[in-house]
């Protein structure tokens, strides 16, 4: 293995692969929006408008229409399509992204979206940043308490809240 690929790591998909992939999982998507669509309807009522489906149906029939498209334009193999588009350091990279922001969506159930915030934006500070925890945990509070002020006092617009908020009567 040479310096190059060892720096930029295994290559593990490439871009006619992805193109692929992405296709056929937006043709699934469609087909199951497309029979949900059927089920509620897909025409017009007179005197009352169009049925909960019809609008959804439509939008699919597009999107399958373009993943069809670029299905067709991904299957013939050419130079292009044989790149390499995810490496496995590239998969590292894009995992250390998407994983905490899972974890965040799933704390927001528990802790509230203002501690869940305010843990993640701390966190990508420390740890990507490079920033001082003290900077880190003063920013991200101070963005959390002006979020919640903004939302929950100045809008009123109920977000997910947690144990903490409950403690301060919210």
């Amino acid at each position: 293995m040479s310096s190059n690929e060892e720096a930029e790591g295994r290559p593990l998909a490439s871009y006619r692969t992805l193109d692929i992939a992405v296709a056929i999982f937006f043709l699934i998507v469609c087909a199951i929006v497309m029979t949900d669509s059927l089920r509620l309807g897909i025409s017009w009522k007179p005197n009352e408008g169009p049925m909960p489906g019809l609008f959804p149906f439509y939008i699919v029939v597009a999107m399958g229409i373009a993943s069809i498209i670029n299905l067709a334009k991904a299957l013939p193999h050419t130079e292009d399509g044989g790149e390499t588009a995810v490496t496995s350091v590239g998969l590292g990279r894009m995992a250390a992204i998407f994983v905490p922001a899972v974890i965040f969506v799933l704390a927001t159930n528990f802790i509230g979206i203002y501690v869940s915030a305010a843990i993640y934006i701390g966190s990508f500070m420390v740890f990507f940043g490079k920033f001082p925890v003290w900077k880190a945990a003063v920013i991200s509070l101070a963005i959390a308490i002006v979020n919640f002020m903004m939302f929950e006092v100045w809008f009123l617009v109920p977000l997910p809240k947690g144990p903490l908020e409950a403690a301060l009567g919210y």
